[in-house]
């Protein structure tokens, strides 16, 4: 515990691989101290969705501190020259890690960092006006013994939830993809499961039960509202909105324009790795060819409602395209409907010291901060209508947590590497300059 006199610089809530690269980067610059709380026992990312061949879409280069330090000692180079690995992922060339490999490499640099606490479950936070100073409390280990730390700052990165449509919040017995390992088994000893969603979870999830579907005989649906299934686009182009430039060009963009330009971004970060779609329609085809049909695959289709009855769901849709309202029956449901943003009850006490905009969510300044003081408050991953899709994107954590640091410690440690886009994402100041001028060259 500490004392207001004995305060800390921050103290970060939530170990995922956001807080987790804040506290990798944050290591070796022993003059500030901070404190990472985590309720968890151990770092554990997206257990549910650890299948074997289930692959990151972010190159390795995306780790915890290479974008932003090469030399850090917490690079997943590293992490494989210290486990006895690096010439067997030489000779792999794999550039893109499973799901696994990047939750053991997590598993790996969160053990080494002295600034995490596991087993930290935050319960409530308060602020001291005299002081401006925040008060931390909660309950640690499985004897809950109560702690309390005071710190000038906070960092909270508690990550999503798994969003469940409303038609089916009532509803018992589905599985969000998030969870699905954990009902795999109960699941394939069904008659018929069905997939909804169309995005990269939801794939891996039908592509798995796909691959045991003869073994176990079941028939699976694939369906979703989406208009089609839709690869992600890594065209080099497209890649560069992930660039720093991007993010300064989308956060200066007019509010009223900055949400329906990140849904217009949907095939960069809501799509399918191409590999996987080609793997999942190889497999379909050598199961038709060997054992007939394997179920139905259905775009354009919205769920209106859903319905538990003895034998499973009762599942009603609408096909958008032909406008016709139809009736889907399955044992077994998989939703692969995404996460959403929910603030957590342990804010409420400093509610009045958060920025919220109209629809209840954070209002995320440039550097990620959401109090009304605009220094003293940050959010990791919350701000897709603010930041658009680089907010969830792993690729942009180190350029992020950069940031961050420079605003938890007023010294630019990590430089932010602007200028480094190949296109421009405006015009040009000097074009700006011409279009009040008697002339214009050609």
């Amino acid at each position: 515990m500490t004392e207001p006199d004995r305060a800390l610089d921050f103290i970060a809530i939530g170990l995922g691989p956001f807080n987790l690269s804040l506290a990798c980067l944050m290591e070796p610059l022993t003059e500030h101290q901070g404190l990472f709380l985590e309720k968890s026992s151990e770092f554990n990312w997206h257990p549910g969705m650890l299948m074997p061949d289930a692959t990151l879409q972010n190159p390795f280069l995306a780790d915890l501190v290479t974008l932003a330090d090469p030399t850090s000692r917490f690079s997943y180079l590293n992490y494989c020259k210290q486990h006895g690995k690096i010439f067997s992922y030489f000779i792999r060339e794999k550039f893109y890690l499973t799901r696994r490999e990047y939750n053991d490499y997590c598993r790996w640099a969160a053990t080494q960092l002295k600034s995490v606490r596991f087993g930290s479950e935050v319960t409530d936070i308060t602020y001291d006006a005299p002081s401006t100073l925040y008060c931390v409390r909660g309950v640690v280990g499985e004897a809950r013994r109560p702690f309390a730390y005071w710190a000038r700052r906070l960092v909270l990165g508690i990550g999503s939830k798994p969003y469940v449509p409303p038609c089916c919040a009532q509803v018992e017995g589905l599985v969000h993809t998030a969870h699905y390992l954990a009902h795999k088994q109960r699941l394939q000893g069904l008659r018929s499961i069905t997939v909804l969603g169309s995005g990269q979870s939801a794939a891996e999830v039908y592509h798995d039960l796909l691959k045991e579907r003869e073994q176990y005989g079941y028939a699976l649906h694939w369906i979703t509202r989406s208009p089609r299934i839709f690869a992600m686009d890594t065209t080099k182009f497209v890649l560069e909105l992930l660039c720093p430039d991007y993010i300064e060009h989308f956060c200066a963009l007019a509010d009223a324009k900055k949400e329906p330009i990140a849904r217009e971004h949907r095939s960069v970060y809501a799509g399918i790795n191409v590999q996987l779609i080609n793997a999942i329609y190889e497999l379909l085809h050598e199961q038709r060819a060997s054992s007939g049909a394997v179920g139905h695959i259905l775009s354009n289709a919205e769920l209106r409602a859903c319905k538990k009855h003895r034998a499973g769901y009762a599942l009603e849709f609408f096909h958008r395209e032909q406008e016709l309202p139809f009736e889907h029956h399955c044992e077994g449901l998989v939703l692969g409907t995404g996460y959403v943003q929910q603030p957590p009850s342990f804010i409420d006490s400093i509610g009045q010291r958060i920025r919220w905009d109209t629809q209840g969510r954070y209002e995320q300044s440039r550097n990620y901060s959401v109090d009304v003081d605009g220094e003293a408050i940050f959010v990791q991953n919350a701000g897709m209508h603010s930041h658009g899709f680089t907010g969830p994107d792993l690729s942009l954590a180190c350029h992020r947590n950069a940031q961050l640091i420079h605003a938890l410690t007023g010294i630019e440690y990590y430089a932010l590497d602007y200028g480094t886009a190949m296109q421009d994402f405006g015009p040009p100041a000097a074009w700006l300059a011409s279009v009040n001028a008697t002339a214009i060259p050609l």
